[in-house]
């Protein structure tokens, strides 16, 4: 059975070692983290080990679940795939376009997988309506968030609009042609306010938004595609998916005609769906998906050429937002 351990055990880690104690799939079998109390707490929750050398973890497992920092991501996992340890990295996948590029090298040499954190593609909404989204020509997202310590020490697009980013890769099967990129810096040194346009070769559109400072969260994302118009609400964990009426035809003459009898209503068929009540949610799924990948030898939902792309994205909209930074 595949042997794993987490490394780091903060606001995250804590939740990935509590799945992998509770997964039947693989043997968890220890914790490391920088501060060895914190460690040896987590470690005594789940009757595993807590290690205070990270060398020793690596020459007892045989993967690697990565929740430090995004700064230590490349320090901490290229001795796991020199190791020959397979990774799970939580996203961005590292700091630079460089580091990753040189951990995809080394996994690709020993045949280790790497999988990113880009938890979207597991959330219970989007897996619902992933096979109705085909081929869409405009992408809007807005994730929204109060202020908090955790995360603060990157721009708020490393942070937050790569899960979107990533998302939006995923069904926009075409390069970029044009990025435009504004941000503001508020509460941090960094960017904590973002938007960006993404143009596609193929002549699709993403409108990316993403703030670190709202009042309120939000998390939708919505797809306009030639036959349907979906609306996904993570945060309600809803989705609406308007379609063409069958009996548009009909209707439509009227509906031009200005008629009083019919309104848009009456030409669209709407579907609501919800996530399932008592499923799985997003962090489970994904790192059972992990270790499944490893288990039966295939390639990862979210490996570490979709994380590399979405950081390569990422950091051209900082570089688009750096190069004329506007002040407050």
């Amino acid at each position: 059975m595949l042997s794993i351990g987490v490394v780091g055990v903060g606001h995250l880690g804590k939740h990935h070692a509590r799945i992998f104690s509770e997964m039947e799939s693989c043997h968890f079998l220890g914790v490391y983290d920088k501060v060895f109390d914190r460690a040896k707490e987590i470690a005594e929750l789940y009757n595993v080990k807590a290690y205070r050398n990270y060398e020793d973890m690596l020459n007892e497992v045989e993967a690697v679940d990565i929740a430090a920092t995004t700064t230590w991501h490349y320090d901490i996992a290229k001795p796991a795939l020199e190791k020959g340890c397979h990774v799970f990295l939580e996203k961005p996948i590292t700091s630079t376009k460089e580091q990753a590029d040189e951990l995809l090298k080394i996994a690709e040499a020993r045949d280790l997988k790497i999988q990113v954190g880009h938890i979207e593609r597991f959330n219970p909404v989007i897996m619902e309506v992933a096979n109705d989204i085909k081929s869409p020509m405009f992408i809007e997202t807005h994730r929204l968030a109060p202020f908090t310590h955790r995360g603060s020490d990157v721009p708020v697009v490393l942070d937050l609009m790569i899960h979107d980013i990533d998302l939006i890769m995923s069904f926009i099967n075409s390069k970029i042609k044009e990025i435009r990129a504004k941000g503001v810096g508020i509460l941090t040194p960094s960017i904590d306010i973002a938007h960006a346009r993404l143009e596609f070769e193929n002549g699709a559109i993403a409108n990316v938004t993403a703030s670190r400072i709202s009042m309120q969260r939000e998390r939708k994302i919505r797809f306009f595609q030639k036959d349907a118009y979906i609306a996904v609400d993570f945060q309600n964990k809803k989705v609406q998916i308007l379609k063409k009426s069958s009996k548009i035809y009909a209707i439509l003459p009227l509906l031009l005609a200005g008629s009083p009898d019919v309104s848009l209503e009456d030409c669209v068929d709407i579907q609501e769906i919800r996530a399932p009540e008592n499923g799985k949610d997003a962090l489970t799924l994904e790192l059972e998906a992990f270790v499944s990948a490893i288990n039966n030898n295939t390639k990862p939902i979210v490996d570490g050429y979709d994380g590399k792309r979405a950081l390569e994205v990422a950091l051209e909209i900082m570089e688009i937002i750096n190069s004329e930074k506007i002040t407050l």
